[in-house]
């Protein structure tokens, strides 16, 4: 980051005032110096800082104090404490409160150096992935989302052309797709976008609670109904409420929301009394809605209202092309939060990257990349990865006849099969089989009735 960088320093004893600033003007740093924390407010607040260098026991208004109030203006500040004996406990209070490193009295000059250069050095990592992550950004992706392969480019237009306008909208594609980062791009792109976004997954409600969730309640409305609440509905008004696993909500309230779509208005529970509302729907599944419309297990007259704009999500395995480009972002992102250098991923690594089907969608990249980057220093070679992203045991599928070539046979046969491991696995834990899975509690239920799973 070079030198001339600005410093303040905040120290009420004035001869060890003095040599700091000495010592960091003589390693080519701008100085300011402060008697005590409301001094160094002041000069904080007309003045914008590189590092902080800050006593904690002080006249007037001490290091935390300084410390809580310069991060709620500033919350990026690099605040640097300095702690004499006794006072330890306090600086790593400090730390957990948003302060970058602490340095302990007495300390040697080459000590705050080492310090600095480190804050430095972060600093300018943080700078280089924030340009990088704009330039992929800009180039090859749409709203946050990353993605140069044609089939994404045509959903990034379908979402500017669909914006606008109140239409409800169902987003489907496997889990880990990137459904809610769709969502938010359709009202990050709309005339909403100042409004609020409010997203909920429908599988992660228990059915008992989903409609208090959804509409509100009034207090006394049921047992543990002691207070008014507001719901969904109402904190996303005049913005866009995303309904994620559609498909997990119970028939009985599929009813309710389908008079809220036609109506425009919303009745907690335990009043008479409706309420307008000015909300965009947007709703998502991993399920095939319409055929569980045929059957019966979802409204039909819903999934229609529900359905008027389609968004198909492609799997991963279908856009292969963007993994280079998806790694690449993961691993900054990854990186930026941990503070290390860069990472690269070593040719044999993209191979298999490549070469793996993804089951888990971009999901699964984004962890096995941060699992891999936690083993490995520098560069991410194939023994980082996971033993079934090096067997590529997703891509092996049950021979099929020519006689039998139906893919939702196939498919069935492959989730039959998968239900079962997972239940052996966990020896009949459906919870934990669920989480293995990566479907709600309710939707394993449904399964193992309908494939006749003990």
């Amino acid at each position: 980051m070079g030198n001339n960088l600005q410093i303040l320093i905040i120290e009420d004893e004035e001869s060890l005032r003095h040599m700091l600033s000495v010592m960091l003007s003589s390693q080519g740093y701008q100085t300011d110096v402060a008697a005590d924390g409301a001094e160094g407010l002041l000069r904080a607040g007309s003045k914008v800082y590189d590092f902080v260098l800050c006593d904690i026991r002080m006249p007037v208004m001490d290091g935390k104090t300084f410390l809580a109030k310069v991060l709620e203006a500033r919350p990026a500040s690099t605040i640097i404490m300095m702690s004499a004996y006794g006072t330890v406990d306090t600086a790593v209070e400090c730390m957990k409160m948003g302060a970058y490193d602490f340095i302990s009295k007495p300390f040697k000059k080459d000590e705050i150096v080492m310090v600095l250069k480190k804050a430095e050095e972060r600093e300018r990592l943080k700078s280089e992935n924030h340009q990088l992550r704009e330039v992929i950004a800009g180039r090859n992706g749409f709203s946050g989302i990353i993605s140069r392969n044609p089939l994404m480019q045509d959903i990034f237009s379908q979402i500017k052309k669909v914006a606008d306008l109140k239409t409800s909208i169902l987003i489907q594609g496997d889990s880990g797709t990137g459904k809610e980062l769709v969502a938010r791009a359709i009202h990050q792109n709309s005339h909403r976008s100042v409004q609020p976004f409010v997203a909920v997954n429908c599988g992660a409600i228990p059915e008992t609670l989903l409609e208090s969730e959804l509409f509100g309640h009034k207090r006394g409305a049921f047992t543990d109904a002691s207070t008014d609440k507001v719901g969904l509905f109402e904190q996303a008004d005049g913005g866009t409420l995303f309904l994620d696993e559609i498909g997990e909500m119970p028939l009985s309230l599929q009813v309710k929301l389908l008079r809220v779509l036609q109506e425009e208005e919303i009745r907690p529970v335990g009043t008479t009394l409706s309420r307008k509302i000015n909300v965009r729907l947007i709703s998502a599944t991993s399920r095939d809605l319409e055929a569980d419309a045929h059957v019966g297990r979802f409204r039909e007259d819903l999934y229609f209202r529900l359905n008027v704009f389609t968004i198909q999500l492609p799997p991963l395995r279908e856009r292969l092309d963007d993994i280079p480009l998806l790694a690449d972002h993961f691993l900054m992102t990854c990186q930026a939060g941990k503070g290390r250098t860069a990472a690269r991923i070593g040719a044999d690594a993209m191979r298999h990257l490549l070469s793996y089907a993804w089951p888990g969608n971009i999901r699964e990249l984004h962890n096995v990349l941060e699992r891999a980057m936690i083993l490995c220093d520098g560069a991410i070679t194939a023994e980082c990865l996971p033993p079934a992203i090096k067997g590529g045991t997703s891509r092996r599928v049950a021979p099929l006849s020519d006689d039998n070539l139906s893919i939702k046979k196939a498919e069935s046969a492959i989730e039959r099969d998968l239900i079962r491991r997972a239940m052996a696995k966990t020896s009949g834990n459906r919870t934990h089989a669920a989480k293995i899975l990566e479907i709600s509690h309710r939707s394993l239920l449904y399964k193992l009735k309908e494939y006749g799973i003990e």
